[in-house]
């Protein structure tokens, strides 16, 4: 997949290296922003995975939909939501994309069909089914990409989904973002069959394994996958990729050796793409210069515009909920 003007043209490879970089840069600054108490609560980096976001997104259209996990920066990116509005949801701003409520693990943007951010193991699987449902009912030609990691094929809410998308025909693209240890458990200690596509095959979906640190290999797989669930049923993407820091922030991440993780370092996807460009001589020293300084720009931006915003007054605490609190504080 190299050379021309199509999806794999030198232009769009440059895009998808432009799309990884920034979703890199991003999240190098919120570990600082982090450290720096900027943002709170729970933080769970992509950093390694971005292929994944970026491959996946690039085969969808406008219309489709994206559900995902807690560890959503990169798709959030990668899907059209602005740097500026994803940082100020990050620390806690009403300028975020869910008004600073939802912080990292909850973006949701409904100009861009972006359905969550789901903090709960999977349980993105059924919103995405419904969302799938949805479109089919209404004859609706939309597609619906449901991210969610290898930890996921472990729960109840996988299998369900699987069998009623299978069973109804709708039109899910199941996409596993295998990193090998869910939360911290290596994949052979929880899963009986840790060959993930061939255990979402058992539905009878069509399922097949990607690399998914290669991000060109990603977005083919997708955009087959997606022109194939257009025309009709659910199919499943393993994509088998690593994330290069804990689990989280708070992870100490003593379950893996060090040494693997410097191997997968090895197949970092960004340098991967870059070596590709340059070899077909779409890349030189100058270009990816100005395209690193153009990224780091725009997450000085998002820092700037993040740091400027504003913490929701007290006073509407009650606002965008189901049940209003009363003047003394209880429920009506």
């Amino acid at each position: 997949m190299t050379g021309g003007d199509g999806p794999a043209g030198g232009d769009h490879r440059l895009h998808l290296l432009r799309q990884m970089l920034r979703i890199r840069r991003f999240e190098e600054r919120t570990v600082e922003l982090y450290s720096a108490t900027a943002i709170r609560g729970f933080l769970h980096l992509d950093i390694g995975e971005e292929a994944c976001a970026v491959g996946v997104t690039g085969a969808l259209a406008p219309d489709d939909a994206v559900v995902a996990t807690y560890r959503e920066h990169g798709h959030a990116l990668a899907r059209g939501m602005t740097m500026r509005a994803v940082m100020a949801e990050l620390e806690g701003k009403v300028e975020g994309v869910s008004r600073g409520r939802g912080g990292s693990m909850h973006l949701f943007d409904a100009a861009t069909r972006f359905y969550g951010g789901y903090a709960i193991v999977g349980g993105g699987l059924p919103v995405a089914v419904g969302l799938a449902l949805a479109d089919k009912l209404q004859g609706l030609p939309r597609v619906t990409a449901c991210f969610f990691g290898d930890g996921a094929v472990a729960e109840g809410e996988f299998h369900e989904s699987m069998n009623l998308a299978a069973l109804w025909d709708l039109p899910v693209l199941f996409v596993c973002e295998n990193n090998l240890y869910a939360m911290g458990t290596a994949l052979a200690r929880a899963q009986s069959e840790p060959d993930l596509a061939v255990k979402a095959a058992a539905y009878r979906v069509p399922s097949w394994a990607v690399d998914g640190m290669d991000v060109l290999a990603v977005e083919e797989a997708a955009t087959r996958a997606v022109e194939a669930v257009r025309r009709g049923g659910p199919h499943f993407l393993e994509l088998r990729t690593y994330r290069f820091r804990a689990h989280s922030m708070y992870d100490p991440d003593r379950y893996r050796e060090k040494s693997e993780i410097e191997a997968w370092k090895e197949r970092d996807p960004i340098p991967a793409l870059e070596a590709v460009l340059v070899a077909d001589g779409a890349l030189d020293d100058d270009t990816l210069a100005r395209i690193e300084a153009e990224v780091a720009a725009e997450v000085d931006d998002a820092v700037a515009f993040a740091e400027a915003g504003t913490l929701e007054p007290v006073s509407d605490v009650g606002s965008h909920v189901t049940a209003t609190p009363q003047a003394d504080g209880g429920l009506p």
